[in-house]
């Protein structure tokens, strides 16, 4: 049986300067920091959230997803 495998993608929207890039959610990790492309503003997750993508992307992690499903 052949699977394959999608990369997911979110793009992540900076609070501050309402600057956005479109990143690709890691697989088997979350990341915790991001810098800001346009204005150089550190974001880390709000509290609650485990990673960038759940707290400015427009896609939830994989983490998130797995735990939802279960």
């Amino acid at each position: 049986m052949n699977t394959i495998i999608q990369n997911q993608h979110s793009v992540i929207t900076c609070p501050n300067c309402r600057g956005h890039e479109i990143l690709e959610i890691p697989r088997g990790s979350s990341q915790h920091l991001y810098r800001c492309p346009s204005c150089s503003t550190i974001l880390k997750p709000k509290s609650g959230d485990c990673c960038i993508f759940c707290s400015f992307g427009s896609s939830d992690c994989s983490s998130s997803e797995q735990n939802l499903a279960a």
